[in-house]
């Protein structure tokens, strides 16, 4: 394991119940030592090492050889060096996201356009395309990216049956998208709101989160993305399309802290949240899309809808007046939550019968009760590191594969134990349902699945 943070932590005594792996098998490796007590408290060998381009390849040779496994969960070290060095030495690998090397992220003098997650998932399909038969590479595969693309593929079923649409059993990327089509889908929201709550509230002068700061405020400031539906008509003032590769998404010149969308989860109800990029939101247009001639002739909007907890909402209000640079204190919260769930699903939008939510619901006390070292938050992107692995100890020469690529329902069977109760839910809600008549909106009321209509300016 490469990275001990609070993702690693709360997969720790799952990996070795569940994967049933010895103690003496696993070691993990991060640049942090004070991390090392939970590890000692299971047996495992902890090293306290940075990892960086002059040593990276030095330590997987010292520690994994063919067969083994490398679980990345790193920050600021390349997935894409780490994969490289991982097929050749014939060893399986899984992370939650695509790093880059340090300086990429925050670089003002590169283009926008490659400081997206577009393009370092272009560069690692890319990558994908070398070699299709290899040891297998499961990319972006946590809560999302990773279990909300499986949950798409079982919305559009539970969407078919309740409609009376006879689906049949998808077999692969075009069969779901004409699914998708059938079923009127235009857009998809991967609706999350964390209503998680802690004893001692935000700090002034720090940022507290339930899962990794780092990682949070890195991708926050990366520009906001969002897979490009065809059904879209209107453009909006800021956005760009990239010059190479699916062209499945576009990007807007605007980090997605300071983006803010409306979308819905059941229990929440309406909200705004944050248009954080994400994996999924390209990955997931792109296995949708169907073309015709060469053009394409159907693909959904998507995009990340976040409302993260509300300490977290006021840690990003004193970023940005701060001008993104990030507060002095840093907290992860996790033992200290005292109520809460995090509702994280996807919100498929467009159907004659109106929005169908599919996701999760997983509170505090269940994420306890499962594993240790836990939130509700961090007990989902388990779940998908689980299912991810137990796929590649299965598939072991899939080469690189996305969680869209994976067997959904086998996928759902190995992550559904940790993802509390899943839950589906149709509604008449909109983004123009209760919007205020104080002030004029440029909306069009005909049609409400324009993306203008979610932005809030």
């Amino acid at each position: 394991m490469l990275g001990f943070g609070s993702i690693g932590q709360a997969s720790l005594a799952l990996l070795l119940r569940q994967l049933r792996i010895a103690p003496s098998r696993l070691r993990i490796i991060s640049r942090s030592p004070d991390r090392s007590a939970i590890a000692a408290a299971h047996g495992v060998e902890f090293l306290a090492q940075p990892v960086d381009e002059q040593n990276y390849e030095s330590l997987i040779d010292a520690h994994l050889s063919a067969g083994d496994f490398l679980l990345n969960l790193s920050v600021d070290v390349s997935s894409l060096a780490l994969m490289r060095a991982c097929r050749r030495r014939g060893i399986l690998y899984l992370d939650t996201c695509t790093e880059p090397w340090p300086g990429r992220y925050d670089n003002p003098d590169l283009p926008l356009s490659q400081r997206t997650n577009y393009a370092l998932r272009e560069e690692v399909l890319a990558f994908q395309r070398e070699q299709p038969v290899a040891p297998t590479a499961v990319v972006t595969c946590g809560a999302n990216p990773g279990v909300v693309s499986i949950l798409v593929k079982q919305a559009l079923l539970n969407m078919a049956a309740d409609c009376g649409l006879e689906a049949g059993r998808p077999a692969g990327r075009q069969d779901w998208a004409r699914l998708a089509q059938r079923l009127g889908v235009r857009v998809i929201h991967v609706a999350e709101r964390d209503s998680q709550v802690a004893d001692r509230r935000k700090q002034h002068n720090e940022f507290v989160n339930t899962w990794s700061v780092d990682g949070f405020v890195s991708e926050g400031l990366q520009p906001s993305e969002l897979g490009w539906g065809s059904h879209e008509r209107h453009w909006p003032a800021d956005a760009a399309r990239q010059e190479q590769g699916c062209g499945a998404a576009i990007y807007l010149r605007r980090p997605g802290i300071a983006t803010r969308v409306r979308s819905w989860t059941p229990l929440e109800g309406g909200y705004q949240g944050f248009l954080v990029t994400h994996a999924e939101s390209v990955s997931i247009a792109d296995h949708l899309t169907l073309r015709e001639g060469g053009e394409v002739s159907y693909r959904p909007t998507v995009h990340y809808a976040y409302h993260p907890c509300d300490d977290t909402v006021l840690s990003l209000h004193e970023l940005a007046g701060k001008s993104w640079r990030l507060q002095g204190r840093r907290r992860i919260l996790r033992d200290e939550i005292r109520d809460g769930r995090d509702e994280l699903g996807v919100l498929l939008m467009g159907n004659p019968r109106g929005v169908y939510w599919y996701g999760s619901r997983l509170s505090i006390g269940q994420a306890r009760e499962l594993a240790p070292h836990n939130s509700a938050t961090s007990l989902q992107v388990v779940a998908g590191i689980l299912g991810g692995m137990v796929w590649a100890l299965r598939h072991p020469l899939a080469g690189v594969v996305e969680p869209d690529d994976l067997d959904h329902d086998e996928f759902l069977e190995l992550a559904a134990p940790y993802l509390g109760r899943l839950a589906g839910v149709w509604s008449d809600w909109t983004p123009l349902k209760d919007r205020t008549r104080l002030f004029d909106e440029p909306v069009d009321r005909d049609d409400p699945w324009q993306f203008l209509n979610f932005r809030v300016n």
